[in-house]
């Protein structure tokens, strides 16, 4: 199994739009970050978690010719608003797309783009998806999918266990009872928004305590502002945890 980085950015991405600071201007490639998303990959398995607005760049970057299905986070906009990109797919591989979320962003997402969830067309022109709510684990080839509940402030979304590794971003804090669902971990990718206190996102100290508190063998930060410098924090966190770059691939 490995786990492709398509974003590592925030809401807002870097470079910032109109933003001429050290890090938007920096030479440096691992700063410009796409929309916070990855890709699980297991021997014919393709598992996307989050469509954002960069959703079409993402994949053609990462050369990804077929989704098995996706599984969303939460339904804010930099995590769900490049459904519609997911229409390739369909026209490609001549499937239903199957979707998965909690109960809130699946009727978010049936909502707001309704469209994308009716019976598909025989031209396959449009997004053609399943929503299916997820409460329990789900196994997609080897793939064990096990869902984390996590606060995002005060609003409760999803990460993601996918066998020994876990996807959580966009939180602010774990319940006990999600904690004992990430045990063992051998990676654990986490959200770490900037240096300063946020109120619904982990800052930098912040993180480091859940990574300790979690004790994956290795931990990696995702979801950054342009507050953060790449070579400048990696240079300060301790040996098992890095930060994630748009494009890095973790081989488990």
């Amino acid at each position: 199994m490995k786990i492709v980085f398509l974003g590592t950015g925030s809401s807002a991405g870097t470079p910032v739009i109109a933003c001429y600071c050290p890090v938007c201007s920096s030479a440096d490639p691992r700063n410009c970050r796409l929309r916070a998303s990855i890709l699980v990959q297991d021997e014919g398995v393709d598992l996307l978690v989050d469509t954002g607005p960069d959703l079409r760049q993402q994949m053609l970057h990462a050369g990804v010719q077929a989704l098995s299905a996706v599984l969303y986070t939460h339904f804010h906009a930099d995590h769900i608003n490049g459904v519609d990109d997911l229409r390739a797919f369909n026209f490609a591989q001549m499937v239903v797309i199957p979707c998965y979320a909690d109960g809130r962003t699946a009727t978010e997402l049936e909502s707001r783009f309704r469209y994308c969830f009716q019976p598909p067309d025989i031209t396959w022109a449009k997004p053609s998806l399943s929503m299916h709510r997820m409460a329990s684990p789900q196994t997609f080839g080897g793939v064990e999918v096990t869902p984390i509940p996590v606060m995002h402030g005060h609003l409760p979304i999803l990460g993601y266990r996918f066998n020994d590794a876990a996807y959580l971003t966009d939180l602010k804090t774990i319940p006990d009872s999600s904690l004992t669902l990430l045990q063992g971990l051998k990676i654990l990718i986490l959200d770490c928004l900037r240096y300063e206190e946020h109120s619904t996102h982990l800052n930098v100290e912040e993180a480091l305590y859940w990574a300790r508190r979690i004790g994956a063998e290795r931990t990696i930060l995702t979801h950054m502002t342009h507050d953060i410098d790449y070579a400048t924090l990696a240079a300060e966190l301790p040996e098992s945890i890095i930060p994630a770059y748009d494009g890095m691939v973790v081989d488990l």
